[in-house]
């Protein structure tokens, strides 16, 4: 597997923090170039900067391009469940120590999106090692994750909500909204929400055969994710699902995928992972042919979601077994992100049981007050006779709550990326992961 690994440039820790980007078959180097490496090349951005909120600050790093069949980690594609691409990255994991004499130290697995299954399932598997010496796992973390039935429950349930709670961005005409709200209660969607979406949680939820339900009434049409995701560029052609909040022009990529439009501007110079120098610089195999996402990772096209993972979710066993091994562990959701939704992932939470009992059982309402200092555009607003507006600190930027082992942070103002559009709060989650932190 093809890795970029980055010792902390703060005080010597004994601690490797794992990262994995989702997909399946997105490059963990996104998040190395534009979310928490030492320096960030973001959308819109003309060059690289340094990142002042990277997390080697505080730990040592390992990015991974994982698993097997994506950007440079090149090789044959046999797998069909988690299970085994989590036993192909211990094999790799355990040369990288081997290789560069690290042993006793703390391991912390974090990662996004689709990384939400191969978190607890890397997790899980060097807990069963039961070896201390190479796989102390010692906590969690994942973003916008893919933990429970993502498609229905992530996605469709609490899409109708979502476009309401945040109809400026969309923009949608009142006979589309109307039919929405029709959806969601013809559709069962309201019900379900109702019911399941508290604090404690009733039961556990059904077992889900379809993508989405059957409509009680004629004509109205139950995919209204999908319904949502057709209509929102037609007033706004820069829509993007990753961060709901995105404006026309469409920005600029250096890795050509600034959401589910590819673009770079012209003259750039190309894919930068891609690039002939970057290849020879960072020891890629130069025939290799790189782009941000591609695969496939799975052999076939079954399982649950159809794309050859035949492994559960993880809600149903090795989240739990991560959580009551380590109770450090932290799922986080960004408000601004459609491609997984904030009450979709605690929906998810709520069907699982850890240390016990099932979901939370108070409501999350604690404030997460940001007080770190704005490193990036300071310099600007003191050059602009504007200084001190950008703080001090954020201020309330979104909720947290902390129950049997399980840290829940809802992030205001964040995609899908949250390293990449709140790194302050990003950085928060990071020291709690850590142990530097007990609140956020």
């Amino acid at each position: 597997m093809f890795f970029v690994f980055e010792p902390t440039i703060g005080e010597p820790v004994d601690e490797v923090t794992i990262w994995f980007n989702g997909g399946p078959g997105c490059s963990s180097l996104e998040a190395f170039l534009q979310e928490n490496g030492r320096f960030i090349w973001g959308w819109g951005m003309y060059s690289a900067v340094e990142n002042p909120y990277t997390w080697v600050n505080l730990t040592n790093v390992l990015w991974v391009e994982y698993p097997v069949g994506l950007g440079f980690s090149t090789g044959s594609v046999t797998a069909t469940s988690e299970e085994e691409t989590a036993q192909d990255f211990l094999g790799f994991f355990e040369n990288f120590l081997d290789t560069f004499g690290i042993t006793n130290f703390k391991i912390y697995v974090t990662g996004e999106s689709y990384a939400g299954r191969y978190v607890p399932y890397v997790s899980a598997a060097m807990l069963d090692k039961n070896d201390t010496s190479k796989f102390d796992l010692s906590g969690a973390l994942m973003y916008d994750p893919v933990i429970g039935q993502y498609e229905y429950v992530g996605q469709v349930v609490p899409t109708v909500p979502y476009v309401q709670n945040h109809a400026n961005f969309f923009n949608l005409n009142d006979t589309f909204m109307a039919e929405l709200a029709l959806a969601h209660e013809a559709c069962g969607y309201a019900n379900y929400t109702n019911y399941f979406l508290t604090f404690p949680p009733p039961a556990q939820q059904p077992v889900l055969n379809t993508l989405y339900s059957t409509a009680n009434i004629s004509g109205v049409n139950c995919d209204v994710w999908n319904v949502v995701y057709e209509a929102a560029s037609q007033p706004n052609p820069c829509f993007n699902v990753y961060e709901i909040s995105t404006m026309c022009p469409i920005q600029s990529d250096p890795l050509a995928y600034p959401g589910d439009l590819q673009y770079e501007y012209p003259g750039m110079g190309g894919i930068y992972f891609n690039r002939t120098d970057v290849k020879m610089a960072m020891h890629a195999p130069l025939n290799v042919s790189w782009s941000e996402c591609s695969g496939p990772v799975f052999k076939g096209s079954g399982g649950v979601y159809e794309l050859g993972d035949y492994s559960l979710d993880p809600i149903q066993k090795v989240l739990p077994q991560v959580i009551e091994a380590t109770n450090r562990v932290l799922v986080a959701n960004g408000d601004y992100d459609m491609e997984i939704i904030t009450n979709g992932t605690l929906l998810s939470i709520q069907n699982m049981t850890w240390n016990g009992q099932l979901g939370f059982q108070t409501k999350p309402t604690t404030p997460v007050d940001i007080q770190l200092p704005d490193l990036q555009y300071q310099a600007v607003f003191d050059a602009s006779g504007m200084s001190g507006y950008d703080g001090p600190g954020q201020g309330i930027m979104g909720i947290q709550h902390f129950e049997r082992g399980l840290m829940w942070a809802e992030t205001y103002q964040s995609g899908h990326m949250q390293p990449q559009f709140q790194p302050r709060s990003s950085y928060r989650h990071l020291q709690w992961l850590l142990g530097r932190i007990e609140k956020l």
